[in-house]
This record gives structure tokens, C-alpha cells and sequence, in this order.
């Protein structure tokens, strides 16, 4: 079984909103920072946004002001609430989380959204954006 489980993909028109969860199984989200990362098809993996175990978070260029990554403790749970959705956001959405113990934050440190700052991915769910 997956460690991460992402949910809430789906197809909406250009200008809608989509919520995505991401379910951080037999993780404490104090220990960890998490990532969600996209891949269009025929693109290289883009990471998106980051939020750190101590709830600071970051965002690429393309999607500030339009989405949001927040955590939510109780239920190891992390959202990424996206709005204003343009054709370009469509891909495959994938949530990754960090290893432990890390002497550097990943989602604090220089490179907060590179893929190779997390190591254990979920399997992703399919965002499309289309009229």
C-alpha cells in the first residue's frame, strides 16, 4: 500500500476550482514536509507547491495567487485547493513527502520544489482542465 494517496482529480472548465487531498499514511506531518508536484504529457515533472512540518509553504510562479496548500494534523491530511484553473494545469498530480530527519528543510532549503528533495511519492490523480 502507498504511503501517500492523492484524491480529488478530476475534469473542470477553464475558471473552475478542484480540491486535491493528500492522505500521509503512518506519518506525523510535524516530521515531514510534503510536496505536490504535476507532469503533463510529454513534460517533465513540475513541482507546485511545498508546505514544510513547520507550516511554511511555497509555490512556483505560475500558480501564486490561484492555489493553496494547507495541512490539516489530525488526519496526517494535506489539501491543495486550486481555483481560476487554466488549461495549462491539466497533468497527472502527485503529493511526495521528505525524509525524516533531515538536517535542511526541503520546502525551506534552495530547492524546495526539485523532486529529488522527497523520496516516497504517491501514485497520483488526474487533473484535466478543458471546455
Amino acid at each position: 500500500q502507498s504511503q501517500l494517496v492523492e484524491s480529488g482529480g478530476g475534469l473542470v472548465q477553464p475558471g473552475g476550482s478542484l480540491k486535491l487531498s493528500c492522505a500521509v499514511l503512518f506519518t506525523n506531518l510535524d516530521s515531514t514536509d510534503i510536496g505536490w508536484f504535476r507532469q503533463a504529457p510529454g513534460k517533465a515533472r513540475e513541482g507546485v507547491s511545498c508546505i514544510s512540518k513547520s507550516g511554511t509553504s511555497n509555490y512556483v510562479d505560475s500558480v501564486k495567487g490561484r492555489f493553496t496548500i494547507s495541512k490539516e494534523r489530525a488526519t496526517s491530511t494535506v489539501y491543495l485547493q486550486m481555483n481560476n484553473l487554466k488549461p495549462e494545469d491539466t497533468g497527472i498530480y502527485y503529493c511526495a513527502r521528505s525524509a525524516f530527519g533531515r538536517a535542511v528543510s526541503a520546502c525551506n532549503g534552495p530547492r524546495p520544489l526539485m523532486s529529488q528533495e522527497y523520496n516516497t511519492w504517491g501514485q497520483g490523480t488526474q487533473v484535466t482542465v478543458s471546455s
